[in-house]
């Protein structure tokens, strides 16, 4: 089990893309010990709200606040559960209804792991990180986002 003590930066400008999670896999194929890897991505939806509907949301955090908090739920999760590697990225800014906004890949060498680990950690990021989206909507106006 590889533990890295140094609080990491898991924030990206703008929407993450399907080219950095596919360099994000491709950087563990040398990494023989792996058996399985899990992948949760978080989509903007574009949802109803009142007859208006999502067409964006604009992301903030306290980000060294958040950076702490999913330090923690990192550093939980790999002792909760065996696992070789760990990396999550969150978007922050304007995210389109469609893209991603949220990226967790975890690894180990055995899938019952991975899979209940990463449920784990996405419940965690939810309930605990201090990330806010505020939605935009076709019109131009705009609330705060509840997490559901």
């Amino acid at each position: 089990m590889k533990k890295d003590k140094k609080i990491k930066n898991v924030f990206i400008q703008g929407p993450i893309t399907a080219e950095f999670i596919g360099n994000s896999i491709a950087k563990h194929q040398s990494k023989t010990t792996i058996g399985a890897h899990d992948i949760f991505l978080g989509q903007v939806r574009a949802d109803e709200v009142n007859n208006r509907v999502v067409v964006s949301i604009e992301y903030t955090a306290y980000e060294e606040m958040a950076n702490q908090k999913f330090h923690e739920i990192r550093e939980a999760t790999f002792e909760k559960f065996n696992l070789t590697c760990m990396h999550i990225y969150h978007s922050l800014g304007n995210v389109k209804a469609g893209e991603l906004c949220l990226f967790v890949f975890v690894s180990s060498p055995r899938r019952k792991e991975v899979f209940k680990a990463i449920e784990y950690v996405v419940e965690e990021i939810k309930t605990q990180v201090p990330v806010f989206g505020k939605e935009i909507f076709e019109d131009s106006t705009h609330q705060w986002k509840v997490n559901s």
